[in-house]
């Protein structure tokens, strides 16, 4: 195994989600000091590098190739190059390419430094307005609707507040989705975040749906948070017995693990959950 005084070194440089100005001072050092960058789009990043005065060698990191391109990197830290690794915006491995390549470096024992900075998740977080406590990140929903009806349901239940990332042409279907299945929620909505049409909508899901659908035309991606499902003390078999309904639809649950997990979440006895679970379990035999 390599020892870290003989390798280069990785920098993860979170990058402007829109306002350039949000580049920080040791990003930019960065940027200039490395031998290479390697980028999600070398024609977006050319343009941030134009502007800064940089002329860094870049090279593309994208999606769908991670894994031969990481090889190529991996190579060339190995052999004592310095390599920044950013995405078009924000910070990278956030639902953007480059977890694969910081894998692949603690694999090789290469050294990996954070370069914080713009991250749309955490520009969103900031002000929604969410119970503290932490949050649930869930990345871009499914493109297809039953997975992605499918996911919103395995979290129906979760107290901490969801967040996701959506796309304009689909966040009319996305809302839709959640006002069904986790109810007419708080939620904040943050479109062109850092950009000249920055627009925050904190309201409920059903009025945000509402307010983008009269719209002619919806640009920009979306950063959406919900907040989590309010605790309602369970008083009768009635209720335990559909909340085990619902975990058997989802299917990815067997009836032993949907009794372990309720009677943990809900501190109830786990032989009185299981009882009801067996009548649910035998009615789709």
């Amino acid at each position: 195994m390599p020892s870290l005084q003989s390798s280069g070194c990785l920098y993860v440089v979170a990058t402007p989600i829109g306002n350039l100005e949000d580049l920080t001072i040791r990003a930019a050092r960065i940027l200039g000091e490395v031998d290479l960058i390697a980028a999600e789009d070398t024609r977006v990043s050319r343009k941030l590098l134009n502007h800064i005065g940089i002329a860094t060698p870049l090279v593309s990191h994208y999606k769908g190739q991670e894994a031969r391109q990481s090889a190529g990197l991996v190579k060339k830290l190995l052999q004592g190059q310095t390599i920044a690794l950013i995405s078009d915006a924000g910070t990278p491995a956030i639902s953007d390419p480059g977890s694969r390549l910081v894998h692949d470096c603690h694999e090789a024992n290469i050294k990996v430094i954070p370069i914080p900075g713009p991250s749309a998740l955490t520009s969103l977080t900031s002000v929604a307005g969410l119970p503290e406590g932490g949050f649930i990140f869930l990345g871009f929903l499914p493109s297809k609707k039953g997975q992605r009806r499918k996911l919103l349901t395995r979290y129906s239940q979760e107290e901490l507040p969801l967040i996701f990332y959506e796309s304009p042409h689909r966040i009319i279907a996305s809302l839709k989705d959640v006002e069904s299945i986790l109810g007419n929620r708080p939620a904040c909505l943050g479109r062109e975040l850092t950009k000249l049409h920055e627009e925050i909508l904190a309201m409920p899901v059903g009025e945000a749906r509402a307010f983008l659908q009269n719209r002619a035309t919806i640009k920009g991606e979306f950063v959406v948070a919900i907040h989590g499902c309010e605790t309602e003390e369970i008083s009768s078999e009635e209720d335990v017995e559909q909340l085990l309904i619902m975990l058997h639809a989802q299917g990815n649950l067997s009836m032993k693990d949907a009794v372990k997990k309720l009677s943990r979440d809900l501190g109830l006895s786990r032989s009185e959950v299981y009882k009801i679970g067996l009548q649910v379990w035998k009615k789709d035999e």
